[in-house]
């Protein structure tokens, strides 16, 4: 159970539908800017080079999907354009933000105070309530308790979840886990979602109800949101989709 105190930062189609209106304004600023990113894993003879000089860009209000087969490098691409993980080399500007010159402390900062995330398993806290699970990076920003569950609250019933305040995660299905997952996301108010297969562990019905949220989310308050999946219906509501094959951006 959460105590009321302060916790402080640790130190669509393919492009063949191009014809497709998106749903954000084509003249917005790049939220982000990425280029030559590159990302290789191990050393020597043993290394792994899992992105081969990425370029991308995502507009302020665009719903991009990154697509491609498994191990063709989605997540790992995700990873560093959410500044979970630092590239072997290239740069990324996130809200004009130069992410890869930040230290740790300025990093995880610079996560609460800017970006969202939805993860395929929920990484939710099993002891904490879904209250609490979203209020925690609330409180992680220094806001007041009573504001933070205030806005918690709202943020559930945002999702669907009303009267599900104080449910355990163990308590709750897979995709009202997932819809807790959102609204833990949108509390603070981010720039960019970022939704790594957030439908993976989830049947067909509920994965749609997510995307479906996600989608609402996206026309309705032009919320920007990367989103990597491998199910090309679950792409269809999105504005552009990316494909990736053996760490490369290609053209289909």
């Amino acid at each position: 159970m959460l105590t009321s105190v302060k916790i402080l930062p640790t130190p669509l189609r393919p492009h063949a539908s191009a014809h497709r209106k998106p749903c954000y304004n084509t003249g917005m600023t790049n939220l982000v800017e990425a280029k030559n990113i590159h990302r290789r894993f191990g050393k020597g003879h043993l290394t792994t080079h899992v992105l081969k000089g990425i370029d991308l860009t995502v507009a302020e209000g665009e719903f991009l999907a990154i697509m491609g087969k498994s191990g063709a490098g989605k997540s790992t691409l995700m990873y560093q354009l959410s500044v979970l993980d630092t590239p072997t080399e290239g740069t990324i500007y996130v809200d004009g933000t130069d992410v890869l010159s930040l230290n740790e402390r300025d990093a995880t900062d610079f996560r609460l105070q800017t970006l969202g995330y939805v993860f395929q398993n929920y990484a939710l806290v099993p002891d904490l309530s879904a209250q609490e699970n979203v209020m925690m990076p609330l409180l992680m920003r220094g806001e007041d308790w009573t504001a933070a569950k205030r806005r918690a609250n709202l943020m559930l019933d945002e999702v669907g979840l009303e009267g599900k305040y104080m449910s355990l995660p163990g308590m709750l299905s897979g995709g009202e886990q997932q819809r807790v997952a959102v609204a833990r996301a949108l509390a603070g108010k981010p720039k960019i979602i970022f939704a790594d297969e957030p439908t993976a562990n989830l049947d067909s019905v509920s994965g749609q109800q997510v995307v479906d949220l996600l989608t609402t989310l996206h026309r309705e308050q032009q919320q920007t949101i990367v989103m990597v999946t491998h199910e090309p219906e679950y792409a269809e509501p999105c504005d552009r989709i990316v494909y990736l094959e053996d760490g490369r951006i290609i053209t289909r």
